[in-house]
Protein backbone atom coordinates (compact mmCIF):
# COMPACT_ATOMS: atom_id res chain seq x y z
CA UNK A 1 0.00 0.00 0.00
CA UNK A 2 1.80 2.60 1.25
CA UNK A 3 5.46 1.60 0.02
CA UNK A 4 6.23 5.29 -1.84
CA UNK A 5 6.11 6.98 1.23
CA UNK A 6 9.21 6.48 4.35
CA UNK A 7 8.46 6.97 7.68
CA UNK A 8 11.87 7.34 8.25
CA UNK A 9 13.20 9.82 5.57
CA UNK A 10 16.50 11.55 6.59
CA UNK A 11 15.74 14.23 4.14
CA UNK A 12 13.76 16.11 6.10
CA UNK A 13 16.13 16.87 9.17
CA UNK A 14 17.80 20.17 8.88
CA UNK A 15 21.32 18.76 10.18
CA UNK A 16 20.30 19.58 13.99
CA UNK A 17 22.00 17.84 16.18
CA UNK A 18 20.74 16.06 19.48
CA UNK A 19 22.92 18.13 21.66
CA UNK A 20 22.00 21.82 20.18
CA UNK A 21 18.31 20.50 20.75
CA UNK A 22 18.85 19.56 24.42
CA UNK A 23 19.40 23.13 25.54
CA UNK A 24 17.91 25.46 29.02
CA UNK A 25 14.62 25.62 27.02
CA UNK A 26 13.89 21.56 27.29
CA UNK A 27 14.66 20.64 30.55
CA UNK A 28 11.06 19.93 31.17
CA UNK A 29 9.51 17.92 33.93
CA UNK A 30 5.91 16.65 34.24
CA UNK A 31 4.80 14.72 37.35
CA UNK A 32 1.04 14.78 39.35
CA UNK A 33 -0.42 15.31 42.18
CA UNK A 34 -2.91 13.19 43.72
CA UNK A 35 -5.73 13.89 46.30
CA UNK A 36 -9.21 11.81 46.52
CA UNK A 37 -10.71 12.45 43.21
CA UNK A 38 -8.32 15.78 42.26
CA UNK A 39 -5.47 14.98 39.92
CA UNK A 40 -2.79 17.97 39.52
CA UNK A 41 -0.59 17.47 36.32
CA UNK A 42 2.34 19.66 37.01
CA UNK A 43 5.24 21.05 34.16
CA UNK A 44 7.92 22.09 35.62
CA UNK A 45 10.87 23.60 33.19
CA UNK A 46 13.59 26.31 33.69
CA UNK A 47 12.22 29.33 33.64
CA UNK A 48 12.25 33.00 35.73
CA UNK A 49 9.69 31.53 39.11
CA UNK A 50 6.40 31.70 37.53
CA UNK A 51 3.90 29.58 39.29
CA UNK A 52 0.19 29.46 37.82
CA UNK A 53 -2.61 26.96 38.33
CA UNK A 54 -4.91 26.54 35.60
CA UNK A 55 -3.67 29.67 33.53
CA UNK A 56 -4.18 32.10 36.86
CA UNK A 57 -1.28 33.29 39.14
CA UNK A 58 -0.82 31.39 41.80
CA UNK A 59 -1.59 34.25 44.58
CA UNK A 60 -5.26 34.12 43.01
CA UNK A 61 -5.95 30.39 44.81
CA UNK A 62 -9.55 29.90 46.15
CA UNK A 63 -10.56 29.24 48.79
CA UNK A 64 -8.29 31.72 50.40
CA UNK A 65 -7.84 30.07 53.78
CA UNK A 66 -6.28 27.10 51.84
CA UNK A 67 -4.16 28.78 49.75
CA UNK A 68 -1.61 29.35 52.60
CA UNK A 69 -1.25 25.04 52.04
CA UNK A 70 -0.47 26.17 48.18
CA UNK A 71 2.57 27.70 49.59
CA UNK A 72 3.78 25.33 52.18
CA UNK A 73 6.81 23.90 49.63
CA UNK A 74 7.70 27.33 48.66
CA UNK A 75 7.69 28.33 52.10
CA UNK A 76 9.75 25.07 53.85
CA UNK A 77 12.49 25.15 50.74
CA UNK A 78 12.71 29.02 50.33
CA UNK A 79 12.18 31.07 47.28
CA UNK A 80 15.51 30.42 46.15
CA UNK A 81 15.00 26.73 44.79
CA UNK A 82 11.75 28.16 42.86
CA UNK A 83 13.52 31.76 41.30
CA UNK A 84 15.13 28.99 38.49
CA UNK A 85 12.16 27.11 37.45
CA UNK A 86 8.67 27.49 35.90
CA UNK A 87 5.91 25.53 37.33
CA UNK A 88 2.63 25.27 35.58
CA UNK A 89 -0.61 23.44 37.03
CA UNK A 90 -3.94 22.11 35.59
CA UNK A 91 -5.91 20.52 37.98
CA UNK A 92 -9.15 18.42 37.15
CA UNK A 93 -11.92 16.53 39.76
CA UNK A 94 -12.53 16.70 43.48
CA UNK A 95 -13.51 19.13 45.46
CA UNK A 96 -11.86 22.69 46.86
CA UNK A 97 -10.06 21.17 49.30
CA UNK A 98 -8.26 18.02 47.54
CA UNK A 99 -7.23 19.97 44.80
CA UNK A 100 -5.53 22.18 47.29
CA UNK A 101 -4.19 18.98 48.50
CA UNK A 102 -3.47 17.67 45.09
CA UNK A 103 -2.12 20.88 43.69
CA UNK A 104 0.87 21.28 46.41
CA UNK A 105 1.76 17.59 46.07
CA UNK A 106 2.38 18.41 42.60
CA UNK A 107 4.09 21.46 43.03
CA UNK A 108 6.47 19.52 45.61
CA UNK A 109 6.72 17.06 43.20
CA UNK A 110 7.72 18.58 40.01
CA UNK A 111 10.80 20.35 41.78
CA UNK A 112 11.82 17.12 43.53
CA UNK A 113 12.08 15.56 39.99
CA UNK A 114 13.31 18.80 38.37
CA UNK A 115 16.70 18.29 40.71
CA UNK A 116 16.89 14.94 40.20
CA UNK A 117 16.78 15.27 36.64
CA UNK A 118 18.75 18.30 35.70
CA UNK A 119 20.60 19.22 39.35
CA UNK A 120 22.07 16.80 41.35
CA UNK A 121 20.90 13.61 43.38
CA UNK A 122 22.14 15.08 46.60
CA UNK A 123 20.39 18.39 46.50
CA UNK A 124 17.20 16.78 45.61
CA UNK A 125 17.71 13.86 48.23
CA UNK A 126 17.87 17.33 50.65
CA UNK A 127 14.57 18.74 49.79
CA UNK A 128 13.09 15.91 49.27
CA UNK A 129 14.05 14.89 53.56
CA UNK A 130 12.68 18.93 54.29
CA UNK A 131 9.18 17.89 52.88
CA UNK A 132 8.68 14.73 54.25
CA UNK A 133 10.03 15.41 58.03
CA UNK A 134 7.72 18.56 57.50
CA UNK A 135 4.40 16.77 56.17
CA UNK A 136 4.68 13.37 54.69
CA UNK A 137 1.50 13.51 52.36
CA UNK A 138 3.45 16.54 50.55
CA UNK A 139 5.68 13.71 48.67
CA UNK A 140 3.79 10.52 49.14
CA UNK A 141 0.29 10.33 48.22
CA UNK A 142 -3.17 9.41 50.25
CA UNK A 143 -4.23 6.03 49.14
CA UNK A 144 -7.69 6.76 50.96
CA UNK A 145 -10.63 6.36 48.15
CA UNK A 146 -14.51 6.86 48.70
CA UNK A 147 -15.88 3.51 49.71
CA UNK A 148 -18.54 2.27 46.87
CA UNK A 149 -22.47 1.77 48.14
CA UNK A 150 -23.74 -1.50 48.60
CA UNK A 151 -27.31 -2.89 48.43
CA UNK A 152 -29.10 -3.46 51.71
CA UNK A 153 -28.23 -0.11 52.42
CA UNK A 154 -27.93 3.95 52.09
CA UNK A 155 -24.41 3.66 52.18
CA UNK A 156 -21.80 1.71 51.90
CA UNK A 157 -21.66 0.51 55.62
CA UNK A 158 -25.07 1.72 56.97
CA UNK A 159 -27.99 -0.80 56.69
CA UNK A 160 -31.12 -0.31 56.80
CA UNK A 161 -33.30 -0.33 59.77
CA UNK A 162 -34.56 -3.74 60.53
CA UNK A 163 -37.76 -4.31 62.12
CA UNK A 164 -40.10 -7.28 62.67
CA UNK A 165 -43.58 -5.75 62.82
Amino acid sequence: FGSSRCRFDTNHQQGVSAPAMADAKNEVVQVFGRKKKATAVAICRTGQGVLRVNGNHIDTVQPELLRAKVFEPVLLLGADRFSKVDIRIRVRGGGFTSQIYAIRQAVAKSLIAYYQKFIDEASKKEIRDILVAYDKSIVISDPRRCEAKKFGGRSARARFQKSYR
